[in-house]
């Protein structure tokens, strides 16, 4: 979470319920440039947390690290430029003694600090580490998801819209001057016009996470299963019924069971929606599901 010296704040630890208090205690830390960790016990009696009611219970640690010229800016400028260039980075965090100075590093894959701690780090994206008897929090950060939109009609502006809401990155692909028009999709990164088959030769094929195909043309959406057959996609889903994929799968000459990236088709979660908007979204939290790699259930079962 960053805040500013304009009393601004980007992103949420908790969900709403410390933000308040944090931001008074982050004032204290830009003024004075000194680092703070703070800690909320709700289940302390005589905790702020408990007596005010606040929090989902437990203990949470938070520390606070001034951004300045000299903090080197928590190299921060450096882990932006791996972002930018879609690479997962690593971002060394010193957890600050009594009085201690703000330290933090961008690390590249197979860096020496990374060594032992690989294994760890595929469980849970951050870990507290040791180096040289110093505490320290190790964080994995990837690029937001890049998700490629083939198809440019009116069911697909939902389905853009929730994707740029979640801080995705949105690429649109349709070569009908009719459809995907900018002025529908204002909030998509790129809109490509090429045609599907054509969509190896563009210089994001590989950077594509997830693709959605709903073209409502037989011949295209074939098209674009076929060529995405060949990308990096974790996710590749097909709009409509299960016959109409069958028939999409014949004109690609794909058979499902030698399908290198499998298609989820009808794509979707089971989630009882009919207009446009439901079926995006439940599209995206299938999408989600499959890129996490964790089986869409109820957090309430108890899994």
């Amino acid at each position: 979470m960053l805040f500013n010296d304009l009393g601004e704040q980007f992103g949420l630890l908790s969900g709403g319920c410390l933000e308040a208090d944090i931001q008074i205690k982050a004032a204290k830390v830009i003024a004075s440039g000194t680092p703070m960790t703070i800690c909320y016990d709700a289940s302390d009696e005589d905790d702020m947390v408990f007596l005010l009611g606040i929090g989902c219970g437990g203990v949470t640690h938070i520390m606070l690290q001034p951004l300045s010229r000299e903090t080197n800016y928590l190299d921060l400028p450096e882990l932006l430029k791996a972002l930018e260039k879609r690479k997962t980075s690593y971002y060394l965090q010193g957890i600050p003694q009594l009085n201690g100075p703000a330290k933090a590093q961008y690390l590249e894959t197979g860096s020496e600090h990374l060594q032992n701690f690989e294994e760890r780090l595929n469980k849970s994206s951050a870990i507290c580490i040791q180096i040289d008897n110093e505490d320290y929090l190790l964080t994995q950060i990837k690029p937001p998801a890049h998700i490629l939109i083939v198809g440019g009609g009116v069911d697909a502006r939902p389905l853009a819209e929730m994707a740029v809401a979640l801080c995705w990155e949105v690429t649109l692909c349709d070569p009908r001057p009719a459809n995907g028009r900018r002025e529908n999709f204002m909030t998509v990164n790129e809109i490509l016009r090429c045609e599907p088959n054509d969509l190896s030769d563009e210089p994001l094929f590989q950077h594509f996470d997830a693709a959605i195909v709903m073209t409502h043309n037989l011949r295209l959406d074939a098209d674009a299963i076929a060529v995405l057959q060949n990308s990096n996609v974790r996710y590749l889903g097909l709009l409509g019924p299960i016959i109409r994929k069958q028939r999409v799968l014949s004109l690609a000459k794909l058979s499902e069971d030698k399908l290198r990236i499998s298609i989820s088709g009808p794509a979707g979660l089971r989630l009882g929606g009919e207009l446009p908007e439901e079926i995006a979204l439940s599209i995206l939290a299938e999408c989600q599901s499959t890129m996490n790699s964790t089986k869409a259930t109820a957090l309430s079962d108890g899994e």
